[in-house]
């Protein structure tokens, strides 16, 4: 169990007080459930982390990529936390849940320009820089317009996370950032330093995605620091914030081992302590994107079950109402994930299913050994957990398939955040063939 989950006396699982049949009932299914009791603790936990080291100043910004709405966005700011966006929908959306923009980040391989004239119209707090492309465009776009801007560097050290190849992004062979070891990232800082627009106050790096170890970040700031002490030498940057990133792992299935938080956070403060000493540097602020780590946990997501096929020596499948549409990770990294048959939670889990979403592709099954009791069939309730990261942000409408709602559930009340999608909702952006005629 997460967070406010809990079993009531009929047998069914609660969140956040609340009932999970009542909330299927009343919301339908599939569903987003959040429970943002659980997120505010876990953001208390990054903030104590950091609160125990006296004297460092730091910073924690919320990955919006990971879950991104009005109603998180307004909930993160509440927290008094700042925001990470990757792309102008995400940025639009901040602006749009009243985010005061000098508490934004826009980073991106990618930036267009309507991107970059949107972020620098807004003023927002700073541009993480990518690539020489985004270097160049950037400062003439502040020329053009006589504005200055604070912008960190993205930087690739070298250092790969032990964690699925489709989420390591610290390597050498990436597409994020300037490289450390073939001098890009010092041309970068070169040309940044020279500039009469772009302020730069820092380098960032993220190794990685659902790490359970603290060695990368250890070694991503080791070499960071070591590339800054010659860049002071040789050119007078100082530097204010070093930003690590995130990806600090999470609980999905009984296998996975994730660190405490303060971990993480001890890791990275001792490191960047001893490694500023021993180059006599100045100590920066230190800076955290963590976003899975925030939400993910936090998020259950609820569906009805339909058909069941059982094929004798083989497997049984039971399909539900949603699947790859709403929650892609198990197909596009194999993720697993652990599930319980809602409205019979206190029944022993003895049949071992798949657990099959309606997608019509073979490879759309959510959990292929998901242990739930032998009475579960047709019109039953399934909780998968720890779905609150990636499973909304990367929905489709992969054979015309709505979105589901989103829930917030705290203290016994829900409250209903991104509406169901209708039919109405999948084609309104369609054009008949006599408008496109028309419009010809």
């Amino acid at each position: 169990m997460y967070g406010t989950q809990a079993i009531n006396g009929r047998g069914h699982l609660c969140i956040g007080g609340i009932d999970t049949t009542v909330l299927a009932k009343e919301y339908g299914t599939p569903l987003y459930v959040y429970d943002t009791a659980l997120i505010k603790s876990k953001i208390n936990e990054f903030k104590q982390a950091f609160a125990r080291h006296a004297g460092v100043n730091w910073q924690i910004a919320y990955a919006s990529k990971a879950f991104s709405s009005i109603a998180i966005i307004q909930l993160i700011d509440e927290q008094g936390l700042f925001l990470d966006v990757v792309s102008g929908g995400e940025l639009y959306t901040a602006l749009s849940a009243g985010m005061n923009p000098k508490r934004i980040h826009f980073h991106g391989n990618n930036k267009s320009h309507a991107e970059l004239a949107m972020a620098l119209d807004a003023k927002i707090g700073a541009i993480i820089v990518d690539n020489f492309f985004e270097l160049d465009l950037l400062e003439k776009m502040c020329a053009d317009r006589n504005q200055e801007i604070d912008i960190l560097l993205r930087v690739t050290p070298g250092v790969e996370a032990h964690t699925h190849e489709f989420i390591m992004t610290g390597q050498d062979d990436s597409k994020f950032g300037f490289n450390l070891g073939n001098g890009m990232a010092e041309r970068a800082v070169k040309q940044s330093l020279q500039s009469l627009h772009l302020n730069l106050i820092g380098i960032h790096c993220h190794i990685g995605s659902q790490i359970f170890e603290t060695d990368g970040f250890a070694g991503a700031i080791k070499i960071m620091i070591k590339h800054v002490s010659a860049w002071t030498h040789d050119f007078g940057f100082q530097l204010q914030v070093l930003n690590v990133g995130g990806g600090f792992g999470i609980h999905y299935t009984d296998s996975d081992r994730p660190l405490p938080i303060e971990c993480y956070i001890d890791t990275i403060v001792t490191t960047a302590k001893k490694e500023c000493d021993c180059y006599n540097l100045s100590l920066p602020s230190l800076w955290i994107e963590p976003g899975r780590s925030i939400v993910g946990e936090a998020g259950t997501t609820l569906y009805t079950v339909g058909s069941s096929k059982d094929i004798p020596g083989i497997r049984k499948y039971l399909s539900v109402d949603g699947g790859m549409s709403d929650n892609i990770r198990p197909s596009l990294y194999q993720a697993q994930y652990q599930a319980i048959c809602a409205n019979k939670a206190n029944e022993a889990a003895q049949s071992q299913v798949a657990l099959a979403g309606k997608c019509c592709e073979s490879g759309d099954v959510l959990i292929k050994e998901a242990f739930l009791p032998e009475s579960c069939t047709n019109g039953d309730l399934i909780a998968v957990f720890s779905t609150g990261a990636y499973g909304y942000s990367m929905a489709s409408h992969y054979n015309r398939i709505a979105n589901p709602a989103v829930i917030f559930v705290e203290d016994g009340e829900a409250s209903l955040v991104v509406r169901r999608e209708t039919y109405e909702d999948l084609i309104r952006q369609d054009l008949a063939l006599k408008d496109l005629s028309r419009n010809n």
